[in-house]
């Protein structure tokens, strides 16, 4: 019998002997009804305080009867219920209810999938770095691993979707699919997308084949532990091997520039983007990362940028950093009041290359593509103060908004719209798509056509 029907039961018994003791000194002795539930309490409590009036020797029996049954099914009921709270203080799934509690207070945290060799690298990085994060981990020995060392999880299937919402992905910032099968890890960014459109994804890869398929799910970066190793030891021995000949060719060697600081900002196009993709841009290789403060030294080839690094670049072959030409990406502003269309838009034109400025009112984005003049502007035909066609037809009749590409972005797919579209000067009616990704590719290609006109 379970804790619950413990109680229930003697809850049950209880009542039915303070019934019984009541009507039964009623009968036998006369007693009034309080008179009669004072005495029936006094004795199953044991408290004792002494008889109201004599009792009979029937009572004197009923008595007897009352102490012996009653004061049993009063214990009875203080160990169920005593029993229950021990329970519950000890029951696996209260801990899991605890968690979960503490997991949905959580917001931009990290949900790392999977406690592997490298999930454990990740969540430790995370503690050290006193960042908020989740792991979903479905293997025993591992949750025993993590509980020891106070991290928050879930021993679940990190696939299923019911187990990423519980992880709080709807609030999350980032999602590492780490798990060892690259098929899980697939579903696992599917999920992951479908759920959090602006949710930022890195995934793991044990093959080559299976890259393209787990970026075409959704997953914005991709890392291969293995892949990467293989090039840290290819290139020690490369590095061997050109110091050998440097050494043995001291006359012809190359000179190498002093290191030089450089910084991340909106000009400089490199907000966002993997410190491998900078070092090509910059025509050299970034040895450290000062952030808010704090060195990173040897930096991993996805490290992120973000606006106000300071990084540590060394050029090689005589290039100096005031000599590199910085080609700045085009420049887009988008302009629509909802704040998650905006989010995912952001992170997709950074992801194809672009430089993305938003607004969240119609006035501000107006001024906005007026001052910055972009390559392109995307507006959002309903907007709460003012409408898409009065900026574009705006931005048009204004010095210095001629040269912009401008695209109206509607779900009304009426002849009306478009035609009023084009009246104002709109270049591009964009149609919203489930896929978001074709908008992209849209701009891509019009301002690659503007840039070639």
């Amino acid at each position: 019998m379970d804790s619950r029907r413990r109680i229930i039961l003697s809850l049950c018994l209880t009542l039915f002997f303070l019934v019984a003791g009541t009507v039964g000194y009623i009968f036998i002795e006369r007693y009034t009804l309080l008179e009669a539930v004072y005495m029936t309490v006094i004795t199953i409590t044991t408290v004792g305080y002494g008889e109201i009036h004599a009792l009979s020797e029937t009572g004197r029996l009923f008595t007897i009867f009352l102490l012996l049954f009653g004061v049993g099914s009063l214990a009875f009921a203080a160990h169920a219920f005593t029993e229950s709270m021990i329970e519950r203080a000890w029951s696996p799934a209260r801990g899991k209810r605890v968690m979960k509690k503490r997991i949905s207070q959580l917001t931009d945290h990290t949900i790392i999938c999977g406690h592997g060799r490298v999930g454990e690298a990740a969540a430790r990085h995370l503690a050290d770095s006193q960042r908020s994060f989740v792991v979903l981990e479905s293997s025993p020995e591992q949750c025993v691993i993590l509980k020891e060392r106070g991290y928050l999880y879930l021993s679940e299937d990190a696939t299923r979707e019911q187990t990423l919402r519980d992880a709080g992905i709807k609030s999350a910032g980032a999602l590492l699919a780490l798990l060892d099968s690259d098929p899980d890890n697939l579903f696992t960014v599917l999920t992951a997308r479908e759920l959090n459109p602006t949710l930022h994804i890195v995934a793991r890869s044990e093959s080559a084949s299976a890259e393209s398929r787990i970026l075409r799910a959704g997953a914005d970066s991709i890392i291969s532990p293995y892949a990467s190793a293989g090039r840290k030891v290819a290139d020690k021995i490369m590095a061997r091997a050109q110091q050998q000949r440097l050494d043995s060719k001291m006359t012809e060697s190359i000179p190498s520039s002093q290191p030089r600081w450089f910084k991340v900002n909106e000009e400089s196009g490199l907000i966002d983007h993997a410190v491998e993709a900078a070092g090509i841009f910059l025509e050299g290789q970034i040895v450290g990362i000062r952030r808010d403060g704090k060195d990173m030294l040897a930096p991993t080839a996805d490290t992120r940028l973000v606006q106000g690094d300071m990084l540590l670049v060394v050029h090689v072959r005589g290039v100096e950093v005031n000599e590199v030409r910085l080609e700045q990406p085009q420049k887009i502003v988008l302009v629509d009041d909802n704040p998650v269309i905006r989010r995912l838009y952001t992170r997709l034109f950074q992801k194809a290359g672009f430089n993305i400025i938003t607004a969240s009112t119609g006035r501000e984005g107006c001024d906005l593509i007026l001052e910055e003049k972009p390559d392109a502007a995307v507006v959002d035909y309903r907007l709460a103060d003012i409408s898409g066609l009065e900026i574009c037809e705006f931005v048009r009749k204004s010095e210095g908004g001629q040269d912009v590409k401008l695209f109206l972005f509607t779900a009304d797919e009426s002849l009306e719209v478009r035609e009023n579209a084009l009246k104002v000067g709109v270049d591009v009616v964009v149609l919203k798509s489930p896929d978001a990704g074709e908008i992209v590719n849209l701009v891509r290609r019009e301002v690659a056509k503007k840039e070639k006109g």
